[in-house]
């Protein structure tokens, strides 16, 4: 049952995360200059621990299961800024991709520490 939640989770997510870079702006006040970026760590920050909780129903070393979780949000949120270089009033920004990357890096560099 946990593995089907933690799957279902993870997908939601990405979901979500589609169903936002599909609208041409989001309703988020520009606080401060980097913003964006800290937005998208953060939220790839969370699709990484749904990452790791999914994937580790599927192996059982944690380096894989880093390289993995790491590996998936990464390609995820390329594939994402992909998609939003089709919609009107968004553009595709390497540095989104990579504040993605590292947010999910964090996450999954964290869980596994805590894990050892």
């Amino acid at each position: 049952m946990t593995k089907i939640l933690d799957f279902t989770s993870l997908f939601l997510y990405c979901l979500f995360i589609f169903w936002l870079s599909d609208h041409p702006t989001l309703p988020v006040p520009d606080l401060f200059p980097v913003q964006d970026k800290v937005l998208h760590a953060g939220a790839y920050f969370i699709m990484g621990v749904l990452a790791w909780r999914s994937f580790k129903h599927l192996l059982n070393r944690p380096i894989i299961l880093a390289l993995l979780s790491i590996t998936f949000c990464s390609l995820y949120g390329l594939s994402d800024e992909w998609h939003q270089s089709f919609v009107e009033g968004r553009c595709s920004d390497i540095v989104d991709w990579l504040a993605d990357t590292g947010g999910a890096s964090l996450a999954v560099f964290l869980l596994y520490k805590l894990r050892w």
